[in-house]
């Protein structure tokens, strides 16, 4: 697989001074299970606290998320089900929103997962396969259809394989078609999606190894993302993408978001936009993509900003809120820390009524260590419900948190 090696430097970024203060909470109370949705996550045991601007923080909710050995990607699905893509068992594990585990399905080599609005699971995983004289391991993306038999992991089955390079050719070389790798899923509202993909080869039947493709949602490739700069039309834009997240995201009320835009992250360390927002625009000739614009620079309006030059080291995951707040939340598994930005490219979240300071507060938080606010390689994180998740990989949990702004 084509990354990026390097010396992890733990990086704190700016003090959480009000959830560092937060030293433990009471466990919360399982409810039983029951019924398809899973049960919600319980915080009425979190007194509110009086806060001021520089008081608005994330705060963790209890009970650590754990049983796992290496959580590489969590997800709420449409089904408002917990997913979490397990890399050290090679499972995608099923937990309601209370915690309480429900299935578990085995998926060699899984490291990514989403959910289309028909209630599939798509996951990125590995195939060993003969072909010829020759044994390979394939990156794959499966489908999982969950409503075969009744709705969960432990009875569902898998639809349909699509397995690198087979989508768009049917012969095979044994000395480039194996190191491809999918690293990133973006289901759209139609069911369409977007998969990212790496690779060391530049010049392919179908455009570069290093690519974003859009596939129908029969599976059926419809093409590699082109992007249109002011230098030109690209169709090797993308440096090795490493995660995907679009506008359609849970829940599936009162809407969901029809744009076909979405944001790719970047572990190139000769990118220096690392995540960036690519807009899908209608034109009179067809279909165009373009690098969105950002507000950079005015701190008059916040402290921080996505389009920072080289701000991130390796952005492992990113996903976008669907409660229409229009956040994107990053986290940089080198830096072991998670970002929050505006859909304008600000870092933070508007001050609280009453508050002193008219921009942006900065919630972004993290470094290493294996505190309720502290990270060891985080490589996933999602959004439900104002419940911020994150999967803390080498600490082996997912960690949960709330804004103390969402408490009242």
């Amino acid at each position: 697989m084509n990354e990026v090696q390097s010396t992890k430097a733990k990086v704190r970024i700016e003090p959480l001074q009000f959830s560092e203060m937060i030293l433990f909470f009471f466990a919360l109370m399982f409810l039983p299970a029951c019924g398809f949705f899973g049960n919600k996550t319980d915080i009425s045991f979190i007194d509110v606290p009086l806060y001021s601007g520089k008081q608005v923080a994330y705060v963790p909710v209890q009970p650590v998320l754990d049983g796992f050995t290496e959580p590489v990607d969590v997800i709420i699905g449409y089904d408002e089900m917990i997913y979490v893509a397990d890399a050290g068992t090679e499972e995608i594990v099923s937990l309601d929103l209370s915690g309480k585990e429900l299935g578990r399905m085995s998926i060699p080599g899984i490291s990514r997962i989403a959910q289309d609005r028909a209630l599939d699971i798509l996951a990125i995983g590995s195939c060993d396969t003969l072909i010829g004289s020759n044994n390979v391991t394939l990156t794959t993306l499966v489908r999982i259809d969950l409503k075969q038999i009744s709705y969960g992991l432990n009875s569902a089955v898998i639809t349909n394989r699509i397995v690198h390079p087979f989508y768009f050719k049917s012969s095979f070389d044994p000395g480039k078609d194996i190191l491809p790798k999918f690293t990133g899923i973006a289901v759209r509202a139609d069911n369409s999606f977007y998969l990212s993909r790496t690779g060391p080869n530049v010049s392919q039947v179908f455009g570069s190894d290093d690519a974003v493709l859009l596939f129908g949602s029969n599976d059926i490739l419809i093409s590699p993302i082109v992007v249109t700069t002011q230098l030109g039309i690209f169709n090797d834009y993308f440096k090795i993408p490493m995660s995907i997240t679009g506008r359609a995201q849970a829940p599936q009320s009162p809407f969901v978001n029809e744009s076909g835009d979405f944001i790719v992250t970047s572990f190139s360390p000769t990118v220096a936009l690392k995540v960036q927002y690519i807009t899908e625009n209608e034109t009179e000739t067809g279909i165009d993509y373009r690098l969105a614009e950002m507000i950079t620079g005015d701190t008059t309006k916040a402290d921080g900003f996505l389009y920072s030059p080289y701000r991130f080291a390796t952005p492992a995951d990113v996903t976008y809120t669907g409660d229409g707040t229009n956040y994107l939340f990053v986290v940089d598994s080198e830096k072991d820390s998670v970002y929050q930005f505006t859909n304008t490219g600000l870092e933070g979240v508007k001050p609280p009524a009453g508050s002193t300071t008219t921009k942006n507060i900065r919630v972004s938080f993290g470094g290493s260590g294996t505190g309720l606010t502290r990270f060891d390689r985080p490589m996933g994180v999602a959004y439900y419900n104002e419940v911020l998740y994150v999967a803390d990989a080498g600490n082996g949990r997912v960690l949960r948190f709330k804004l103390t702004t969402d408490l009242e």
